[in-house]
């Protein structure tokens, strides 16, 4: 009689060890998988880190060189070298010539880049769009036009530079990045000239840029001021 509650009570201690046991694996994998679960988190707010990172360097280096492109097209604007100008010029979009802020895919003229080198010789009068405030068309000469809606004043020069950011900003609907939204800019700015204007006579020239292969064209020659 003594000899089976031995074996009972060998038994239930067996059983109760291997519970114990089974329990204990089972906080160990939960422990296991808790670590994974914040190992896995970890990695993925890395990623994310080396994305935004990745992104970050890529742009910094598309804006460098987009900026120096722009900066050899407005000394060509400079020199009124549209040979110089052309080199940069999309091969089958051309470039677009818009007055005012509110890029008009209507009105605006656009010209082949093999168009540019001979229009400061031409004497054909374009229809530019309209003078802003009286509404009258702007039916001139490119010659005309670029000294009033291109290089009016020193682009070359300017007060600030903004790299796809827009400076000047006045009563125009400003629509470059509808008109453009697979393109940067570098835009030329003037901030103004005289004191008493309180900054209404600023001035603005925009050079708009699309990618296509690994080369950046000029796309588009957007000239800004004060409008009424």
């Amino acid at each position: 009689m003594k000899r089976k509650w031995l074996l009972v009570g060998t038994f239930l201690v067996t059983v109760i060890s291997g519970c114990t046991n089974k329990t204990n694996d089972d906080a160990q994998i939960n422990a296991l998988k808790t670590k994974v679960e914040e190992q896995q988190k970890v990695i993925h707010q890395l990623k994310q880190e080396n994305e935004k990172l990745t992104k970050k360097i890529s742009e910094q280096q598309m804006n460098k060189d987009v900026l120096h492109i722009a900066l050899d097209v407005v000394a060509a604007l400079q020199a009124k070298d549209m040979s110089k100008v052309a080199t940069y010029v999309h091969p089958e979009k051309g470039v677009r010539f818009s007055p005012y802020g509110h890029v008009n895919i209507d009105s605006d003229v656009v010209f082949k880049k093999n168009e540019l080198p001979s229009l400061m010789e031409s004497d054909r009068i374009y229809h530019f769009g309209t003078f802003d405030g009286s509404g009258q068309a702007i039916d001139m000469t490119f010659r005309d036009y670029f000294q009033k809606f291109v290089y009016d004043v020193d682009f070359a020069s300017p007060h600030m530079i903004g790299n796809n950011v827009v400076i000047g900003k006045g009563n125009t609907l400003e629509n470059i990045h509808d008109v453009y939204p697979n393109a940067v800019f570098v835009e030329f700015h003037f901030t103004g000239f005289d004191k008493q204007a309180n900054g209404m006579d600023w001035r603005s020239l925009r050079l708009v840029f699309e990618k296509q292969g690994d080369t950046w064209y000029l796309v588009g020659i957007v000239h800004d001021q004060w409008t009424i």
